[in-house]
């Protein structure tokens, strides 16, 4: 290839497939939407799924690692969250997949080896033919370390595929952290190539209105995008969740506030006093709220509220980031050996399976809406069957953060929306009908070379 026909392929927009032609035999467990979409991102050798919670992720990741193990005699390494690494080799075991839980290169074996992200320097990238990011949403920072040093570190791995529920709740960017982890598209390019600067500000983008359909086929060219199985043309059948109902509480505080705190509070240091302030109040409405004859989780944004609430309900066991138990207590709750938990959304909001359980509530809230998204869909997901209760409490000084989340739910609604109303019919030709995409390219206009180059035509 001539260093102009590469120029022109460094270019162009559609990212051609370099994944395996003949898909082998997969797992029968697999649902027909299940299958098709391996199929896809096997043929297209780096593909992202963005499947919301409870559509079989797991199942799906798992699958294609084996097919890719078997097709290339490559092993493949499955990066997750911390507290999932375990859950996933109960997932393998459970279907019959050969995978291992390790920590070091020196524990791997043949197969799928299944690790968390912070062990991710113990290992030799080169070793391996594929690689995974469960919950890839930890791609998000452009600055972030996890997702400079995922992208340089697999570089160089044929087979890729990131698997998240929650893309970009509220831009596009970590779309482009995605397209370059995959090697689509760097994140530069990207931007210069769908988006714009927002008046002047450098650090705001838009996605051009001219190039917004060629965005959307360029996304679906390498990733699917569903909420559930009819996004993409199938029937959604069993995948039809029971209701979910989330119940806000306000709680009058009794502590002693001045000025804007008497009215709801707005910079991000008044919003830390006012939650530091109204434990007390917050904890003791979440006792109240608290079953004693059924399961529930309480999720926590301080330490001081998880102390309270597990010191208040008799059964309640507490998981801290730096509980080394965590694992055997994650396991314990979902064998049903833990009735009451307390946690917090960053420590086992992404991951778990939990339908055994269909209440859960908020006893202290932050501006994420991703770790409130991924909370609540442990337990309103594929295989429950009772009707979810997500308690919400807040204090009354508390207002603009309840405001924000509920801004940034009704932003990522709208994101999810136009994502799928734009994907959904290429999406389901490729997957249902394993299309290759490729360049629109047909000339009309003859080529006339200009006579002062002194060329004969």
């Amino acid at each position: 290839m001539t260093n102009y026909e590469n120029f022109l392929a460094r270019k162009a927009i559609i990212d051609p497939p370099t994944g395996l032609d003949d898909i082998p035999v997969l797992p029968d467990v697999l649902f027909p939407f299940q299958r098709d979409i391996v199929r896809w991102a096997l043929k297209r050798g780096r593909a992202a799924l963005f499947a919301g919670t409870g559509l079989g992720k797991s199942l799906m990741e798992l699958s294609w690692a084996q097919t890719v193990n078997r097709a290339t005699g490559k092993d493949v390494l499955h990066l997750a969250p911390l507290a999932v690494s375990n859950q996933m080799a109960r997932e393998a075991d459970k279907f019959g997949i050969t995978a291992r839980v390790v920590r070091s290169q020196e524990d791997c074996g043949a197969g799928t080896n299944i690790t968390n992200y912070q062990k991710l320097e113990h290992f030799d990238l080169s070793q391996f033919g594929g690689v995974i990011l469960d919950e890839s949403s930890i791609l998000k920072s452009t600055t972030g370390h996890y997702r400079n040093e995922l992208i340089k570190a697999c570089k160089d791995i044929p087979f890729r595929l990131a698997a998240t529920a929650t893309p970009a709740p509220n831009d596009f960017m970590e779309l482009g952290n995605h397209a370059e982890f995959l090697g689509i598209m760097s994140y530069t390019d990207m931007l210069a190539t769908f988006f714009a600067h927002d008046n002047g500000d450098t650090q705001k983008w838009r996605l051009k209105g001219h190039a917004e359909n060629d965005f959307w086929k360029w996304m679906a060219s390498w990733s699917v995008m569903m909420r559930k199985p009819s996004d993409i043309g199938y029937d959604d059948g069993a995948y039809i969740l029971p209701p979910l109902e989330q119940i806000h509480h306000v709680v009058r505080s009794s502590a002693s506030h001045e000025g804007l705190f008497r009215d709801g509070v707005a910079t991000l240091q008044q919003r830390i006093a006012a939650r530091r302030d109204t434990v007390t109040d917050r904890v003791a409405h979440a006792v109240s709220l608290t079953p004693t004859d059924r399961p529930f989780v309480w999720w926590c944004n301080l330490n001081a509220e998880s102390e309270a609430l597990a010191k208040a309900i008799p059964d309640a066991v507490e998981i801290r980031g730096s509980d080394k138990n965590a694992e055997r207590k994650l396991i314990d709750f979902s064998e049903g050996r833990i009735r009451v938990l307390v946690t917090k959304p960053s420590i086992c909001g992404f991951g778990m399976n939990w339908q055994h359980c269909a209440d859960t509530g908020f006893v202290g809230l932050n501006d994420s809406f991703e770790q409130v998204y991924q909370a609540v869909r442990r337990f309103w997901r594929f295989g429950q069957s009772k009707p979810v209760m997500a308690h919400f409490i807040a204090a009354d000084t508390e207002g603009a953060v309840v405001a924000n989340l509920k801004r940034k739910e009704s932003d990522a609604d709208r994101m999810a929306a136009a994502m799928i109303l734009h994907t959904a019919d290429i999406s389901t030709r490729n997957v249902r009908g394993q299309v290759r995409d490729k360049p629109n390219y047909d000339p009309k206009q003859p080529m006339k070379i200009p006579s002062w180059l002194g060329v004969a035509a």
